[in-house]
């Protein structure tokens, strides 16, 4: 990814967009496909970069990997690194990030509401449970 001079156009204009619209604020820290992805999945508790990739199967490494470090940079989640033997990385929310939980949840549930792939989907779950 080609770093952008701090004090280009582009960024100046960015700046100004965020403070014109908080909506734009907020697209630039969480948007894109897999940022609100990964901040769902950690709204359960911290994980391990291995428990967020089994459990997002469609992101790359190298994206799970990008995305990490920018959610760190925007003060949404944090890395933990316990020394041992290998090394095991944890990434938890931060009060920032836990904030946004009921906005992601909304999100779930608007999404749960709306597609009736879901519908069939919970059905199809309820009798699996129901037969065992």
């Amino acid at each position: 990814m080609t770093k952008v001079k701090e004090h280009s156009t582009w960024n100046e204009n960015k700046g100004i967009s965020e403070l014109v619209c908080p909506i734009t604020y907020v697209m630039n820290k969480i948007g894109g496909h897999w940022k609100s992805i990964i901040l769902y999945y950690l709204i359960s508790g911290p994980k391990r970069y291995s428990e967020l990739k089994r459990s997002i199967p469609a992101i790359t490494e190298k994206m799970l990997t990008q995305h990490l470090k920018e959610l760190v940079a925007d003060n949404l989640i944090n890395r933990r690194v316990e020394q041992v033997m290998p090394p095991i990385t944890f990434y938890n929310l931060t009060q920032s990030g836990k904030d946004l939980s009921p906005i992601l949840l909304a999100m779930a549930e608007w999404a749960m509401r709306d597609n009736p792939q879901y519908d069939e989907l919970r059905a199809k779950m309820q009798k699996q449970a129901s037969t065992r």
